[in-house]
This record gives structure tokens, sequence and C-alpha cells, in this order.
């Protein structure tokens, strides 16, 4: 695999772009670095309920729309991100090909285990061969696409990957599949994966606080040419529910030094992390679209960096203090 990392330019240049973030190869395609995440589109409020509040259908495509007009070429979604009246993919369908064609650059990465029945509850994850490829299907038909770009295989728990992965590696031998990724893992199954099949992303929950226990496996995920993908990079703790704490000092700092929110700082965090780190912020809203995308051109001192670096390795230190008592 062949990574590539530009920068361009800074935060303040008129109407900022995706491009401003630079760009990553999955695979053998290129996607800019500041993406787009599909979860929060479906509902208004919490995501991944049953009893979501459905989005206003014309906001939602705007929003798509709009993510792609300023320059965002990589997607991400799944079968699983609905509500009642909307579904993420068939929205991405309706707004991004509506004469049954994508854009030739537009990259869209899904993922597959976790399931939800029609009414939206849970269901037991797909662990076998026959479930993930009723997934991938379900997928391609949401979409209109009769293959699928990138798919994450999401797992919960300690358990090796090897039959699962196996599973769509063989999906990917017959075409339905161009790229496999994993979301949720830890590093074993990294290794475990990358000998069944080549893998293009990693995608973890990862941010400013969050699991900075972490980072060595992010390192190592750019030694080996593999895409980092954090997901609730700017809610952290708040995950399904949106951004619900305090920030802290250090990010509201850097924010004000730069005219910036705190969200476009830790979205800026997470790209200045390695050239591997892609960023998909998620949004119903177009105007923290527009700043989310801003955030790419957003460049952080070395003082800048060290001081948001000393909030995200606070859990730790704090952990370590409470162990010696």
């Amino acid at each position: 695999m062949t990574a590539h990392h530009t920068d361009t330019t800074a935060v303040g240049a008129p109407s900022p772009t995706a491009e401003a973030s630079g760009t990553w190869t999955l695979g053998d395609r290129t996607v800019r670095r500041m993406g787009f995440g599909a979860m929060r589109l479906p509902q208004t409020g919490e995501a991944l309920v049953e009893h979501a509040v459905p989005r206003d259908r014309d906001q939602a495509i705007a929003v798509l729309r709009g993510a792609v007009e300023l320059g965002v070429n990589h997607i991400d979604t799944a079968a699983f991100y609905f509500s009642p009246l909307r579904s993420a993919n068939e929205l991405i369908n309706s707004a991004l090909a509506p004469g049954g064609r994508y854009p030739d650059d537009l990259v869209i990465t899904t993922k597959v285990g976790p399931a939800r029945d029609a009414s939206g509850a849970w269901a037991a994850h797909a662990r076998t061969p026959r479930a993930l490829r009723a997934q991938v299907e379900e997928n391609l038909r949401q979409l209109g696409r009769d293959h699928l770009d990138v798919v994450n295989l999401r797992i919960v728990g300690p358990d090796p990957v090897a039959e699962r992965f196996g599973a769509l590696a063989e999906l990917r031998e017959a075409g339905l599949i161009r790229h496999l990724g994993l979301s949720n893992v830890r590093p074993e199954h990294l290794e475990e994966a990358r000998r069944i099949a080549p893998v293009v992303c990693v995608q973890n929950m990862y941010g400013i606080g969050v699991r900075p226990e972490d980072e060595a496996f992010v390192r190592r995920c750019g030694e080996l040419g593999v895409a980092f993908v954090p997901f609730y990079a700017i809610a952290a703790g708040g995950r399904e529910k949106g951004a619900a704490s305090a920030e802290p000092a250090e990010v509201l700092t850097v924010a004000r030094a730069h005219g910036a929110s705190p969200s476009q700082v830790r979205l800026a965090w997470t790209l200045h992390q390695g050239p591997h780190l892609l960023a998909i912020p998620g949004t119903g809203d177009p105007a923290h679209l527009a700043a989310n995308v801003a955030a790419g051109g957003l460049r952080l001192s070395a003082e800048d960096l060290a001081l948001l670096d000393s909030a995200h390795r606070a859990p730790v230190r704090r952990a370590a203090s409470d162990r010696s008592r």
C-alpha cells in the first residue's frame, strides 16, 4: 500500500474545503483526510435508539450534497444506521447517486457485524459467513452498488476474528468488496486479520482524553500503512448522544487562540496524530458540516499540541495516581 499525505492552505482561506486536510490512500482509492460520518444523519438527537426522531429528509439530503460540494470524498455509513422513516444508506443513495451513478472519486465505507431488527432494537451480532454475507448484500442493495468500496468488520470483545474476517475475504475475492477494514478491535485482531487478507483501515474510538493508552496501537497502524479512523473524536464520552461534558481547559485555550470551536480543535488534533489518521465527523446541520470541514485546515503549533496532549493523557495520569494510593 502506498500512503500519501499533503498539506495545503491554513485555516482562514475563503470557503475552506476538505482539500485542506490532505489525502491518504485506502488500498487503491485516494481520499481526503476530512470525511463524513453518517451515523447522526437519520435522526435528530441520540443515534442508534429505537424511538429516535427522524431528521427532515430535505435537510439530510442537503447535508450530504453539501459535504461532497465541500470536497469530502470519504463517507462512513452502515445498514444499521437508521431511525423510523430514515436510513443513512438510502439517504446517501438518493442524495449522491440520483441518476444511478455516484461521483467517481467518492469512497463509501460501511461496516458489518452489529445488527438491529426492523423496530430498531439491537439483535445478535452477525458471526457466521451466511449472516455476514446477508449484511453485505443489504448494504449493496440500500446503496445501489454492485460492490462496496470498504467494509469494516466491527466486533465486540476479545474473541478471534479469523472466521468472520475470512468470510469477508471470500466476498472480496468474489468481487463484492473492494477493500477490508476492522472496527472496535485490539492490536492482536489486526495482526490476525492481516494474515488472512490486506487491511486498509482500523476504526476505533479515540480522541482527546479518550483511550490515551491506545497511542502505541495508533502508531503501529501508521507503521503498517493502515489508516486509523477514530469515531467519537468530537463526542468523546458522549458517544451516541453527542458531546455533553465540559471541555478541558487546554482545549478551550487552544480554541480561543485560533478563533476556533472546541470541536474544530478536537478534529485538528486528530489529524495531527499522523498522516494516516482520517476524520469522519458526523452531523445533520449544514453549519456544523462547514465548520467540521474547515477544521481540516487548522494548523496546530508544537505548543498547541503539547497542551492538548497533556489533556489527552490526563486520564492515564489520574489512573496511575489512583493505583499508587
